[in-house]
């Protein structure tokens, strides 16, 4: 029986936006730039106040879908070794997340921990996370800060190859734009 939560009925939103962003984050920190760089942030801020709703939700989406295909590749590569992808990457995950309490205060640690189970055991966590109600604004910085320390966490397990997340989903991308349009007949 297919579950309301699978990735199937979940819109993927804008992917491209979401890597940038999280690519851009990394990038910062690898640069050493571990606090807020002013021109950037009021870049950010600038970019935000352009979206509309629907800009916002597809942004959102993406950085959820984000979340799922990390999730994806890293369980694929847990049970090349027999391991389990939810017992080897998210206690990590969420002592990293309660080490950061600026950007994960407590009360948004429990939702972006579900957030990687959710992914991890298949299902979409932007439908998962639909259950509960909407976003609230106190998960936007968790939300993507997840999504970076799981590239990170990839990045590290690949060899300290810095770009390795990043390349995971453009080449994911550029898979799907050359299958896009469909030919005739699809």
């Amino acid at each position: 029986m297919s579950s309301p939560c699978d990735p199937a009925h979940a819109r993927a939103g804008d992917v491209s936006t979401a890597v940038m962003v999280m690519d851009s984050r990394l990038k910062a920190i690898y640069d050493g730039k571990t606090g807020t760089d002013p021109e950037q942030q009021r870049l950010a801020e600038d970019f935000v106040a352009s979206m509309g709703p629907a800009d916002a939700d597809a942004l959102l989406d993406g950085v959820c879908t984000l979340i799922y295909m990390y999730m994806d590749w890293l369980r694929t590569v847990c049970e090349r070794h027999d391991k389990d992808v939810i017992e080897h990457v998210v206690p990590t995950l969420v002592a990293t997340m309660r080490m950061m309490p600026n950007t994960f205060r407590p009360e948004v640690v429990p939702t972006m921990a579900g957030l990687l189970i959710a992914s991890g055991t298949g299902l979409s966590p932007n439908l998962w996370r639909a259950q509960y109600g909407d976003w609230t604004r106190a998960e936007m910085n968790p939300l993507e800060a997840t999504a970076v320390l799981l590239a990170e966490q990839i990045n590290r397990m690949v060899g300290d190859d810095q770009e390795f997340a990043t390349r995971l989903i453009t080449d994911a991308l550029a898979v799907t734009d050359e299958n896009w349009p469909p030919g005739p007949g699809c």
